[in-house]
């Protein structure tokens, strides 16, 4: 459903360059969550913006379902593709109801039925009609991202970027997203790229996974490798060892009813 071929981002020239993203390249499966994990300022994240189309100095290849992606995209793309921001607060426009930020890409892609589409979808995401008419500053922190989730489902995509989407959240909220995403990804057959730094909730959510440092892809992984310790690279050795505990990550979310 996702293929990444050798993509590579550089910014600046001369002594200002910074080769942000090296040849990185992975492929995701479509119903399948792949997760790219590292520590901040590593490129997870700017690989996310070249996939949606936010950066375009990027060379390589991006495939959707087979087809090649330009530069420039069109309103197909933004059907298919859809993104859920790491900031629950930041991402909502606070003067906008929910209903209005959950019609708002109803109206851009004149999807039609909105009340029925924003009914549903909230349903959905485990919040009801009640909130239909709040204001984000009216919501607990879960609440939004929840929201975030919504606005991400309603034109029903086929592909779903998650830019770290529960760092933001306490942790027992942590579980009941991670859980929300995992029942709508079984529900819907969505593909997922998920980014984070923290390997419990990747090994939760991702049967693959890439390890990236400095703007690189180190080492490639299974669920099954990360969770029995099969690992060979010494920065992801690293990254588990300052994970303080990968066994006590693993059982917070089985403890919130969580099944990876």
């Amino acid at each position: 459903m996702l293929e990444i071929t050798n993509l590579n981002v550089v910014f600046g020239s001369g002594a200002t360059r910074n080769h942000a993203v090296k040849n990185v390249s992975f492929e995701i499966e479509k119903g399948k969550s792949f997760g790219l994990i590292g520590e901040s300022g590593c490129g997870k994240s700017t690989v996310l913006n070249c996939i949606t189309g936010l950066l375009s100095c990027w060379t390589g290849e991006i495939r959707i379902d087979g087809r090649p992606q330009q530069i420039k995209r069109d309103l197909s793309f933004y059907r298919n593709v859809q993104m859920v921001f790491q900031d629950p607060y930041g991402s909502l426009h606070p003067r906008h109801t929910i209903d209005r930020t959950l019609r708002e890409p109803v109206a851009i892609h004149g999807r039609g039925h909105a009340d029925q589409r924003v009914k549903k979808v909230l349903d959905e995401v485990g919040l009801g009609g009640r909130f239909r008419f709040r204001y984000p500053h009216q919501l607990s922190g879960g609440q939004r991202q929840r929201v975030a989730i919504a606005r991400a489902l309603i034109l029903e995509p086929d592909i779903i970027l998650l830019d770290e989407p529960t760092s933001a959240l306490d942790v027992s909220i942590q579980a009941e997203v991670l859980n929300l995403l995992k029942q709508v990804q079984k529900k819907r057959t969505l593909t997922y790229l998920l980014v984070s730094h923290d390997l419990a909730v990747v090994s939760h959510m991702c049967s693959t996974l890439a390890v990236m440092t400095q703007g690189a892809v180190v080492e490639h992984l299974t669920q099954k490798q990360l969770r029995e310790g099969d690992i060979h690279h010494p920065y992801t050795l690293q990254l588990m060892a300052a994970s303080r505990g990968l066994g006590r990550g693993f059982g917070r979310y089985k403890k919130s009813g969580c099944n990876p």
